[in-house]
């Protein structure tokens, strides 16, 4: 018994002491950690900052439940009359009971989620169009329990915004919209709504970028932000300290489906224009210029040989379009339009679609070394309208089985070409003859380090258009790769310019 009990008085020794060292060592931290005063009281007042916004903004959340009804292909039979089994064969009732099965509709309801806040006291609402438009059901919870039917009023899939319409107008509280220019990169912003269905959860963060353009919906111009933002928060108000709606939560970069630190906002000031032409017309009608133009890097500024810090170059002009009937021309380098500067494709994007359709508006081009002014009268985009991209890989598959030509060899830019016949243009889907097509690229050349492929068009060497490989030539023989040689190339899909350099 004596050995089993000096274990256990030493033991408890171990014990006891550990507790002591512990508990001194609590006591030390403590003292040492000890936070100041004055930073106690910034946290304080910043908590403060978070709560009283929450308080404030959380009764204009409503989180969206929406049913969704899709019908399915018809159902087969799994035989035919003729191999249908012996007992049902001669059986009439069977044979109708299968006929019925296969002719009758079949379909699959789906059940989805998001967020908004009310904008009116007559219970209009704003969301994502992604989150309603094809619902057959719309119900919304308010943050007081109340759950409301609504309708849609309207959406604007381009820049991902709709309005619904709650069916009772009871005691709401609209949320007030502050201004999204006024933002900048690092502000404090709370994002509100009900991720994976938790309703009226508030996260923090602030603004991490501006202008993000991550190619989701057709206009873009991104605040992204670092507060928490997952599945269930689409269409739910990102406010400022001053609890103002600069913001409508729209979509995450994630690699794991939640939230990853990445979260994108269409500023409200963006979303407005939608907002007013859907509660007034139910629709949103944008102006169009109808060219397809490119961000001017200093590579191609240089090979243009242009000195200005602005501008976009236009890399084709549509057909019939109202650029084409206004004069634009390809190789043009747009650098205000409507007396503001552009500096970026979506910059001029901005500018034009808020316009008004059949007006004109001031255009100066950068031409062939010399600043134009021109008059463009816009036109309606149309509901088809769709942005070209750019695939140099496709033009190298369809190049592959062209008709064989004479071809020329372009030694200092690494690459073969030939003229662009009518057999060879139908081949690589284009509408025209124009241009000199890349038959061969030589790996370790400099047409290959820019991504020339096979079948890719030259259409103009800088703002000069060639037809032919005679005409190539002659644009290239003042050229040089150490200065920089811009090309524009293209394919069914697109054009764009690239920079040849050594």
């Amino acid at each position: 018994m004596k050995p089993y009990s000096r274990m256990k008085n030493f033991g408890m020794a171990l014990v006891l002491g550990a507790t002591v060292a512990v508990g001194g060592a609590y006591v030390m931290a403590q003292r040492e950690a000890e936070p100041q005063p004055a930073a106690v009281a910034t946290a304080k007042e910043l908590s403060s900052v978070f709560r009283d916004v929450s308080r404030d903004v959380l009764p204009s959340i409503v989180s969206i439940r929406t049913e969704v009804t899709r019908e399915m292909a018809k159902q087969q039979l799994p035989f035919d009359e003729d191999n249908m089994p012996f007992f049902f064969r001669n059986n009439p009732e069977f044979k109708k009971f299968f006929e019925n099965q296969q002719n009758s509709p079949r379909q699959r309801r789906s059940m989805g989620q998001g967020s908004g806040f009310i904008i009116s006291d007559s219970g209009l609402v704003v969301t994502n169009s992604h989150v309603v438009k094809d619902a057959d059901n719309i119900v919304a919870r308010l943050n007081d329990g109340r759950e409301i039917e609504a309708t849609i009023v309207g959406v604007d899939p381009r820049s991902d915004v709709a309005v619904i319409q709650l069916a009772e107008t009871d005691d709401l509280t609209p949320a007030k919209l502050g201004n999204s220019d006024e933002i900048e990169v690092g502000d404090w912003v709370l994002a509100l709504g009900s991720p994976f269905g938790l309703e009226m959860t508030v996260t923090a963060g602030i603004i991490s970028a501006k202008g993000r353009g991550p190619g989701i919906n057709d206009r873009e111009d991104y605040l992204q932000t670092d507060a928490a933002i997952n599945p269930g928060n689409s269409g739910g108000p990102l406010v400022n300290i001053n609890g103002e709606v600069i913001g409508i939560n729209t979509a995450i970069s994630s690699r794991s489906g939640g939230y990853d630190g990445i979260g994108f906002t269409i500023p409200i000031n963006m979303a407005n224009f939608s907002i007013d032409q859907i509660v007034e017309n139910g629709s949103v009608k944008r102006a169009f210029l109808g060219v397809s133009i490119q961000q001017m890097d200093r590579n191609l500024r240089d090979a243009l040989g242009v000195d200005t810090t602005h501008g976009v170059a236009v890399t084709s002009v549509g057909a019939n379009s109202p650029a084409e009937k206004s004069g634009i021309k390809t190789g043009d380098l747009i650098l205000e339009f409507n007396g503001q500067k552009v500096d970026t494709p979506r910059k001029l994007q901005g500018i034009v679609e808020v316009l008004h359709p059949e007006k004109a508006y001031p255009m100066v081009v950068l031409r062939d070394g010399k600043t134009e002014t021109i008059e463009v009268t816009l036109g309606e985009m149309p509901e088809n309208f769709t942005i070209s991209t750019f695939d140099g890989d496709e033009a190298e598959e369809e190049a592959e089985s062209a008709e064989e030509a004479k071809q020329e060899e372009l030694a200092g830019l690494g690459i073969e070409v030939q003229d662009l016949n009518e057999e060879f243009a139908e081949q690589l889907g284009l509408k025209t003859t124009s241009g000199v097509v890349i038959t061969s690229v030589n790996d370790d050349g400099p047409g290959a380090k820019v991504g020339l492929t096979p079948g890719l068009v030259i259409a103009q060497v800088g703002q000069t258009s060639v037809n032919t490989v005679e005409e190539l030539k002659a644009a290239l023989k003042d050229k040089s790769v150490e200065k920089g040689i811009a090309l524009l190339v293209k394919t069914s899909a697109g054009a764009r310019y690239v920079t040849l350099r050594k």
